[in-house]
Order: structure tokens, then sequence, then C-alpha cells
């Protein structure tokens, strides 16, 4: 099964792919594509993968032949580097990288429906006083860093987090040239959705924001402020009217901005990566971890749990590519087709 890297995450997004479909049909809900700030799909997947392919040719072919001789060079590198089968690992890494996650935001807005009126939020917050012996985490956070510079420097961080998870699964698909390695980052970051759905069934929660909203009200107006608003309003008017509303988008258990950060980080050090990408993904993730609970996006437990699944991301996408027990030093030196490690190698 794993002579082809991608035979596992084909196979996990064309299964939650199905999924989502079923209960689409049973629940006689429609399926929606979740826009990001390209548009629709048949816009941001072709222009995501132009971009791609750019970074990975353009700086080559100036750093190797100069401004003046770019575009030859640009041709020579698409020649002598850029096989079809080059092309295909990285359009099918992107390809199940984004049915996965359509699917998945499609079945967390079925949450609601789905799982009506169960909710764990009191146990959490329980479990979150008696952690902080009878505190509220996000208070403590509050008092000890301040709501002014701070909560601006938060906010910028948490929602940068939509864009850096894109472009890391680019860089890793364009730059690093052994194809594996590749696929093991998209297959672990793809089963961050396909396993932050099935947390979301087994503990339904709205997280601390929206659960107990009066905790928060005195932060400043930020960018994480506007959008749990905005998340807050379209969260009514997809209750009121799930057919024709907009996709809902609220859950808390478990925190998946905290294990796709783990993810990108646990991968970066076990593909020796350079240190200083290693350490900013490290302290982003302490970043992340902090702006969930400043913010009340989660519960300590959901971090916990976030960090789970982005260690079990990590080690199922390396056992599904054939990549288990690799350490390697970072190079753009490998070949285009490596010799695979053995599934199990130490």
């Amino acid at each position: 099964m794993r002579r082809w890297p991608y035979t596992f995450v084909v196979f996990v997004s064309v299964a939650i792919s199905v999924t989502a479909i079923v209960y689409s049909q049973t629940l006689d809900l429609p399926l929606r594509d979740p826009e990001g700030f390209l548009g629709p799909a048949y816009v941001r997947l072709p222009a995501l993968g132009l971009l791609f392919f750019a970074a990975g040719i353009i700086p080559p072919a100036i750093k190797r032949y100069g401004l003046r001789r770019m575009f030859p060079g640009i041709r020579e590198i698409v020649r002598e580097e850029w096989t079809w089968k080059r092309v295909i690992y990285i359009a099918t890494g992107l390809l199940s990288f984004y049915a996965c996650y359509v699917s998945y935001r499609n079945l967390k807005s079925f949450l609601p429906v789905i799982r009506k009126d169960v909710l764990f939020d009191v146990d959490l917050l329980r479990l979150d006083h008696w952690l902080m012996f009878g505190h509220n985490p996000a208070s403590l956070l509050h008092d000890l860093l301040g709501t002014g510079i701070v909560a601006d420097f938060l906010a910028f961080s948490y929602i940068s987090y939509l864009t850096l998870v894109p472009i890391s699964l680019g860089a890793v698909l364009v730059l690093d040239r052994n194809l594996s390695v590749g696929a093991w980052y998209a297959t672990a970051v793809s089963l961050n959705w396909v396993l932050g759905v099935i947390s979301y069934y087994a503990l339904p929660t709205l997280g601390p924001a929206f659960a107990q909203p009066q905790s928060f009200a005195d932060l400043p107006e930020t960018g994480v402020t506007a959008l749990q608003q905005s998340l807050f309003s379209h969260g009514v008017e997809s209750k009121a009217d799930p057919a024709n509303g907009p996709i809902y988008g609220i859950a808390g258990f478990a925190s998946l901005h905290v294990s796709v950060v783990v993810t990108a980080a646990l991968f970066m050090s076990r593909t020796g990566q350079r240190a200083a990408l290693q350490i900013f993904a490290w302290v982003f993730l302490g970043i992340t971890v902090t702006a969930t609970i400043y913010f009340g996006w989660h519960y300590i437990a959901d971090d916990v749990a976030g960090a789970v699944i982005g260690w079990m991301s990590v080690s199922l996408g390396a056992w599904a590519t054939g990549n288990r027990g690799r350490r390697r030093r970072r190079g753009l030196e490998d070949d285009l087709d490596p010799e695979p490690v053995p599934a199990g190698a130490q």
C-alpha cells in the first residue's frame, strides 16, 4: 500500500469526502466551499498551485543565472528538475489536503444539527478552574500579560495561522526534493482535519469566549475579536436556517490551531530542518497556545487534545509514507527519486 507515499492520504481524503456527502444527503443540507482570501476553490487552488510553482523555480533561476538570464534559467530548471512525476506528487498533496479541509469544514458545520443541544463547556470550565486552583486561566493571563499591546501581538500571531498553514505545505511540497517527505507533511496536516472533526463530535463545546463572553468583555478590539463576532453571528444564522444560512464554524474540543502547529514543529524537528525554522515553529506554538487561552478560543483540555492530535498525525503520516524513524539533515541535494525508507526502519 505504501509503495506510493500518497496512497494512504488519498484513501483518507476520499473516505472523509464520501462521509461529508452522505451526511449532506441524509440531512438535506448543502455542501459548501469555505471561501478563503483568494475566493472560491476554482480560483484559489490554481492560484496557490501557480504561486508554489513560481516559488520553486524563480528564486533558483535568479540564484544560478542572475536576473539577466532568469527566463532562460527558468526553462532550464523546469526541463531538468520538474518531471511530471514531481508535478503529480505536488498536485496530489494539495488536492488531498484541500479535500480533507473542505470535508472537515462541512462536517463541522453539521455539528449543531447532529449533536443538537449537547455541550460539555461547563465540564471543561470546571476542569480549567481545578487545574488553576480555582482561577480562570484566561483571567490569569489577562492580569499577567495585560490587555494592551500584548493583545494586538497575540491576535496578529493567531490570525497569521490561516495563511501559514497552506504556505508551509506548499513550501515543503515544492522545495523539498525528497518526494516522500512532502507526502509525509501533506498526510500529517490532512489527518489533523479528520481527527479534529472526530474530536468535535466526541466532545462538543463552544469554547470559553462563546460560553462565557463576559470574561473577555474587557479585551480591546482586535482581529480576533472581530473574527469571534463574525463566527457568533454566522452561528446564529446557521442554527436558525442550516440549509440556507452561512457555514457554521464554532467548535472548541480539540484545538486544531494547536494540533496543526504541533504537527509543523514536530515535522521540522524530525526532518532536520534548519535550526531557525525549528525554533520559530516551537516559539510560534507557545504563542498559539497562549492566544487560544487568552482570547477564550479553547479550554486547557482542548489544547492538550490538540497536541495529541498533532503528534498522532505526524506519527501516522510517517508510517503511511514510509518515513517512520526518519532523521535527516535538511538539504535540497536529495534526489528527486530517493531510495524509500523501509516502513519501520529505525
